[in-house]
């Protein structure tokens, strides 16, 4: 290849990209999100080593996400406005520009995303022809997106797809996601990125793919009484002899773990979610109502065998 710089575009499938950054938060042995920053400095080296060039002259030019959104009513209601603006700080800190649009709400009153994906490839191919990327990289694993796929390649723009095949069980159903056939054999560079970081899982741009996992503390002091207000949580008789009852004082969703105040008393307890044996990771939220065991860590006592317990 030239010395010339290999000019790189990244385009998210947010829904995509969220299935798959949460199967590694809760159900895959790393126990931690999927780093934007290290998915650039991933693909950059992968591109070097893909086109034969210097890995100074591969960047990163253009990165972009597309997401459906909750309205803000909505967002409220469920108690997500703030992990919404963390993540997009997140974005902003990875330079990555937003693109959403709110969800279609049915009249059953549930919600689904519609058009994004059309949006996505609509912009994708538009910045490409514009901007004359050198590749362009695709995290997703939909295969509507096989049209758009064939467009750049016609403009003699090089694409990487990033896909990832993973399946997990949960409350007795089993969930697949699986890349589609045809977007493997269209793309350039197709990467199958669950068996990359199965293979390489030493190296140290591998790791570098997600977030460091949060460290098992010592708990931090409970807070004031006056700052907490209590959710119903079940008396101490109905939990087996060895369990406690307890509120979630704080949970941390996009970093995996929390402190639980005991309803005996006593200071806060860390616990991560790996340690949530029944109920959704995705229920958790300050004042739910929970059990669990204390046992002693290495930095003193923590929260084991977390159960979510229902009203």
């Amino acid at each position: 290849m030239s010395a010339s710089v290999c000019r790189i575009a990244v385009f998210y499938d947010g829904t995509y990209f969220n299935k798959v950054s949460n199967y590694y938060l809760y159900q895959h042995e790393r126990r931690a999100r999927l780093s934007l920053k290290g998915i650039h400095d991933f693909v950059c080296a992968e591109v070097a080593r893909l086109e034969g060039a210097h890995l100074s002259r591969c960047q990163v030019v253009d990165a972009s996400y597309f997401r459906a959104r909750l309205t803000a009513p909505m967002a409220q209601e469920r108690d997500r406005l703030y992990g919404e603006r963390m993540f997009e700080d997140m974005l902003v800190r990875a330079d990555v520009n937003l693109y959403q649009q709110h969800v279609t709400v049915l009249a059953d009153g549930s919600f689904e995303e519609r058009r994004v994906d059309v949006w996505m490839a609509l912009e994708a191919y538009e910045a490409a022809v514009l901007k004359r990327y050198d590749v362009v990289v695709l995290l997703t694993g939909d295969g509507d997106f096989v049209p758009l796929v064939r467009k750049l390649t016609g403009l003699g723009t090089r694409v990487m797809l990033l896909g990832w095949d993973f399946s997990f069980e949960r409350e007795g159903k089993l969930h697949r996601t699986q890349v589609s056939h045809a977007l493997l054999e269209r793309a350039t560079y197709p990467v199958m990125m669950g068996e990359v970081i199965e293979q390489r899982r030493d190296e140290a741009l591998i790791n570098g793919l997600f977030f460091a996992r949060a460290p098992e503390f010592s708990p931090r002091p409970a807070a004031p009484q006056a700052a907490l207000t209590a959710a119903p949580a079940p008396t101490p008789e109905e939990l087996d002899a060895d369990e406690r009852p307890g509120v979630l004082a704080n949970w941390f969703a996009d970093k995996g773990y929390g402190f639980i105040r005991p309803t005996l008393g006593g200071d806060n307890l860390f616990f991560h979610v790996s340690e949530l044996v029944e109920g959704d990771a995705l229920d958790l939220q300050p004042q739910s109502a929970v059990s669990y065991h204390m046992v002693q860590g290495d930095r003193g006592p923590v929260a084991k065998q977390v159960r979510l317990l229902r009203a």
